[in-house]
């Protein structure tokens, strides 16, 4: 009890880090303004009272009215990402431990999800979604402050919104799968408070800066001019002016969870027996369960985050199918060729690295580009898992970063090189001009690439001494790991009296 008390006072604690002083309060979440009119003096008269109500009526701002197609498609994607999530990631990684420690994975799956959730809405979309600094937001819309039924959240479309409380949910989801990703890296032998601890620090200090930086703008009715854009580029995020492209979360989800997994592979030390003793999956059936749950579920992750229904989230659709299957038949083949058979679990692990490589790209290359990334993203995740943690010397339990971090960096480079309208991408909106596709405005492939790497090294160095801060400070105060007896007797039982299975 004493663990959790000191749990959420480290969370309360970091709510008051997170504030700063005197940021101007204009987010991508644009509230609706309200329809005002100046009282009339009492010695005015009737005329002009009635003309200065006209006048008022005549300079306001319409009220953004969100389209109900749109709010229907994107809860849909919304509880889409919660079923990838909760039973897909739990039952995916549960299924690849050992059946002793189960439950132990579908509980730290399970809760951390809850707990983001929570954290989300008290501050969490606060800090990543309203205008700070280019890092990160401020306390404005703490506890959702100000965030009603009647307010608006811009999309990509001019005069296109959605109610901002369902552009909240959408992204609350997106922060509790990228902190829950993590668990699987140092599965089987961490403290289920710990997980619970170093979440809470992580994503206050990685998940919502990085959110920020790559996602933040002020939407694209604030941009009517150059002017106006320089404006807008002002005031969003680090990575966002940059003109960096991630359509669904290749660096805020992927690449950031993966280099947190990785550090905490290295931090909480490899498993007792590792490279000794059999640590075979105990249950591919519930990984392969899992593996298609996050396909179905990735629907909403990659074509909800187009916020519309439109022809783009068809594309992104479309993408999602195409590159997971590529990706899925490329690590098959592969594993064939190095093995001499394909394997169930290859299967599933080379459709998560298609998934994960077309997040990134998925609505803005063509279904060719898409194609292409699938394929690459089987072999070179196929080589992630095998060669590259070798090399690494991490015991990353369940290949967070082989998969995820290999998958998204490759998938957020690319994006630079299929993105060009050249090769059969969608290019860049400009919101100046209001016309989106247009090679002159695409700045070349090599230039999209280079602001792609700024990205993905920007999302590797932060969230990678952010994790190592924050896992040492969890081992300070209540210790990462659990004892070896706890270990070898299972973590199912150790930490949480019970067993997955009754025999």
């Amino acid at each position: 009890m004493r663990k959790l008390f000191a749990t959420f006072a480290l969370a309360l604690a970091a709510v008051g880090l997170l504030g700063l002083a005197g940021a101007p309060e204009l987010s991508w979440a644009q509230a609706a303004p309200a329809a005002s009119a100046a009282a009339p003096a009492e010695a005015a008269a009737p005329a002009a009272a009635a003309a200065a109500e006209a006048t008022a009526e005549a300079t306001a701002a319409p009220t953004p009215v969100p389209n109900k197609g749109d709010t229907a498609f994107m809860m849909i994607a919304t509880v889409l990402v919660i079923l990838m999530t909760i039973p897909g990631l739990a039952l995916f990684y549960g299924g690849l431990v050992r059946s002793k420690n189960m439950l132990s994975v579908l509980m730290q799956v399970f809760v951390v999800f809850a707990l983001i959730s929570v954290l989300w809405v008290i501050y969490g979309y606060s800090a990543a979604f309203t205008a700070g600094n280019p890092f990160i937001g401020t306390l404005d819309k703490l506890f959702l402050k100000g965030v009603t039924p009647e307010t608006a959240a811009a999309t990509f479309s001019k005069g296109v919104y959605l109610p901002e409380l369902t552009f909240v949910a959408f992204q609350g989801t997106f922060a509790a799968i990228t902190t829950a990703l993590i668990v699987g890296a140092f599965a089987e032998r961490i403290k289920f408070s710990a997980v619970i601890l170093f979440s809470v620090l992580w994503f206050t200090f990685s998940y919502l800066p990085i959110a920020h930086m790559v996602w933040y703008w002020d939407g694209p009715d604030a941009i009517t001019n150059e002017e106006t854009l320089a404006t807008v580029s002002a005031a969003a995020g680090f990575l966002w002016a940059k003109g960096a492209l991630d359509f669904a979360g290749g660096t805020v989800v992927h690449i950031n969870a993966a280099v947190a997994g990785l550090m905490g592979a290295y931090m909480v030390g490899k498993r007792v027996g590792y490279g000794r003793e059999a640590m075979a999956p105990h249950n591919l059936a519930l990984t392969m369960v899992g593996a298609a749950l996050l396909w179905v579920g990735w629907f909403g992750f990659n074509a909800g985050s187009n916020l519309e229904a439109n022809g783009t989230a068809a594309l992104a659709f479309v993408n999602t199918v195409v590159a997971t299957a590529a990706a899925t038949l490329a690590w098959c083949a592969g594993e064939a060729m190095l093995k001499g058979k394909a394997s169930m679990l290859g299967g599933a692990s080379g459709a998560v690295s298609g998934l994960v490589a077309v997040t990134p790209a998925c609505g803005f290359v063509g279904v060719g580009g898409a194609l292409i990334i699938g394929l690459l993203a089987g072999f070179i995740c196929l080589w992630g898992v095998n060669g590259l943690k070798k090399m690494l010397g991490a015991d990353d339990s369940l290949d967070v970063f082989g998969v995820h971090g290999v998958g998204g960096i490759l998938g957020a480079l690319l994006t630079g090189v299929f993105a060009s309208p050249e090769l059969g991408g969608t290019g860049i909106c400009n919101y100046v001009t209001n016309k989106c596709g247009d090679v002159a405005d695409f700045p070349g492939v090599a230039a999209q690439v280079w602001i792609q790497a700024q990205a993905v090294m920007t999302t590797i160095v932060w969230s990678g001494i952010m994790a190592l801060v924050m896992f040492k400070i969890v081992d300070m105060v209540i210790g990462l790991r659990v004892t070896e007896e706890e270990e070898r007797e299972g973590l199912d039982i150790s930490s949480h009296g019970e067993t997955a299975y009754n025999r």
